[in-house]
This record gives structure tokens, sequence and C-alpha cells, in this order.
């Protein structure tokens, strides 16, 4: 698809597991193949109508969950998305807690990163143009306003910031790696925020992250990581977060944005 005609445009872009949408969530909704020049998608992308709004929404490791993290292909995925029109982009995740006041079952809207991912492409720009983003603060600060504000209105356990530190995977983390990310200050452990979050700013969409605990990762004393256990504790997470989705997406503005996300390149081309 070059040029995606009205019915495939949306302004909003949801990034997650396929446990996070809900097909009856969207009206006239309809799968799309997106061809991109860094090669497929993780999946088919469903554009679909919420609230008035269109919604476009990506299972980030297809739809049976066969992706592994550090084989997504996460250029084609955020084109993907600018291609359709997308200028906001909510991206739920599923993470590990590294303090003991984030609980399996809260949610956290993370305001900061550390990568520690390895030989994942996280740019655009490797051609003839450079640019040097600035990434000092990687999500959008008026939606992460609008998430908070929705978890707040409907009681819903959150942590208003959190310093999400990213790991390659798709291995969990020793003990000895997991208590050094506490000693970084990091509070919570996840495998795919990165270069999402960089390759957003950079095609300027409103970036933002929900980040759901399943688990207190392997620094805590007699706690180790289990797939059936992050399982377990999600199914009650994307309960959460459906909730927090319904709201914020009727919510979001549809004037021109004013945000420093809209114009990441302005200053940033050499």
């Amino acid at each position: 698809m070059l040029t995606p005609d009205e019915s495939e445009k949306a302004s909003i872009g949801v990034i997650g597991g396929t446990g996070v949408y809900d097909p009856a969530l969207l009206s006239d909704s309809k799968e799309i193949k997106v061809y991109t020049p860094y090669g497929p998608t993780s999946d088919m992308i469903t554009v679909g109508d919420y609230a008035g709004r269109r919604v476009a929404f990506l299972p980030r490791h297809g739809r049976n969950h066969s992706i592994p993290p550090h084989s997504i292909n996460y250029r084609a995925n955020i084109w993907a998305f600018k291609k359709l029109g997308v200028e906001y982009l909510i991206s739920p995740t599923a993470v590990g807690s590294l303090a003991e006041e984030l609980r399996p079952g809260d949610l956290v809207i993370a305001d900061q990163l550390i990568d520690r991912t390895s030989g994942r492409p996280s740019t655009f720009f490797e051609g003839y143009e450079v640019a040097h983003i600035s990434l000092a603060d990687p999500m959008c600060h008026q939606l992460r306003k609008l998430i908070i504000e929705s978890c707040r209105k409907n009681g819903i356990p959150h942590h208003e910031r959190g310093t999400y530190v990213c790991i390659e995977g798709p291995r969990f983390s020793t003990r000895a790696e997991s208590r050094m990310f506490r000693a970084w200050g990091a509070d919570i452990v996840g495998m795919t925020l990165f270069p999402e979050a960089s390759l957003a700013r950079e095609a300027q969409m409103c970036f933002a992250n929900i980040s759901m605990v399943t688990d207190y990762d392997s620094w805590k004393e007699g706690e180790a990581v289990s797939n059936a256990q992050v399982i377990e504790t999600m199914k009650g997470n994307t309960q959460k977060l459906r909730k927090v989705l319904q709201d914020v997406i009727p919510r979001i503005p549809q004037v021109e944005r004013k945000c420093e996300c809209a114009t990441a390149l302005k200053n940033a081309l050499m």
C-alpha cells in the first residue's frame, strides 16, 4: 500500500500484545497491510472507529505472540503508523518491578528510559540525512497527563513516574543484573520500549508508555520470574488497561499539536 485512503487513516495508534486488543472496541474496522522500506510489520494493522476517533492497533509480537522482543521490526512498525497518519501512539508493555512499592497488578506511567539493548536499528536516518533528536524526556508529557488522569478517575492502582530499563531479551535478568538496575535508580524492567520511543520521536509522534507490572523480577529474595506468572498477572492487567484506553482515546485533542514531539526534527537535522 503506497498511499492509504481516508478509511485507512488514523490519528491514534496503540501497539501492544494481543490481549490488549478487544475487537468489540472498534466499529467499522478493517485489517490493513502496510508495506514499508524496512520490511514487514509485526502483523496486519487493524483500523477502526472508537467514540468518533479513528484508531490503529498493531500486535507488537504478532497475533500469535510469535515474534520475540529482540526480533521485532521496530522501524517497520513505527513507519507504518506514521504512514497511516498516526500522531498519538500509546505503547502498553509488560514489565518486572524493581521496587517493593510497585506491585504486580499496578500500572506505571513511565517517564524515563534506560537502553540496555544491543544491535537494534534505532533510527530512520541512516542515509543522506543525519538527525540528532533530543530524547531527554522520551515520553510526551501531554499524553502522559491524559493517561494519569484516567487512572486517577477510574481508581486504578498506578504510579505516575518511573524509569524503564529496556533489556535485550528474550531471557529474563540475572539477580546481579536486577540488583544493578535497582542501584541505577531504575523502577521497572522490560524488553520493548526501546527503540519504539526514539523512533516515535523521530517520526514526530506523541508517544506514551503504560507499563503493566507482572512480577518482582529477580532482585527480590525468593522471587524468580516465570512465563506462567507473567501470563497470569497479565490477565488482570489487561482489563485495567482497556478501561484506561477506553477513557483516554476520546479525550485526545483534535487540534494542532503544540508539544515538542510535533517539531522534534526542527533542530535535529544536520
